[in-house]
């Protein structure tokens, strides 16, 4: 069985490199932006104004990301409860109609990843992805299905922790 709370921390170290080489990109980006040689000389100039617009967008994704960050340091994996059946926290194996197993852990928004737990490749899925949605309030043995553009996928739901 895969520890959850282990699975947590890898998220949180991923985001936080993320985060970090995020910030490291929006500092060159500004510095680009603001350097002297890059100040317009004519109106076709432009290399300074799209490295502003780089900074302006590359500081937006930082701020999701430290939000993202925020919320998986908050979040707490319960136990499975099959009474209440899958919910945020929750790691899910699926198998789809190829006999197909993934493992799924689905956590808060911002932290979509492929994990690797001892020899096991995990995907991370936030709470507003369609499989997860799909998979809210389900239990083992139940069917799980999501449309992908003209396609409809499957799934069984095998086990739950």
């Amino acid at each position: 069985m895969m520890d959850k709370f282990l699975l947590q921390q890898q998220v949180l170290e991923q985001l936080a490199e993320d985060l970090r080489q995020t910030e490291q990109a929006v500092r060159t980006a500004h510095e680009t932006a603001t350097h002297e040689e890059n100040i317009a000389e004519n109106k076709y100039d432009t290399l300074g104004l799209e490295a502003a617009y780089l900074a302006s967008g590359q500081a937006r994704r930082a701020e999701a990301m430290r939000e993202a960050l925020a919320h998986w340091r908050q979040f707490r994996a319960l136990p499975y409860d099959a009474s209440k059946g899958i919910q945020l926290g929750a790691l899910v194996c699926l198998v789809d109609s190829n006999d197909k197993e993934q493992q799924l852990f689905l956590g808060p928004a911002g932290g979509s990843m492929k994990l690797l737990s001892g020899t096991q490749l995990v995907q991370v899925i936030s709470s507003e992805a369609p499989l997860a949605r799909a998979m809210l309030g389900k239990g083992e043995g139940d069917e799980v299905s999501i449309q992908v553009g003209s396609i409809r996928q499957r799934f069984e739901v095998l086990r739950v922790d």
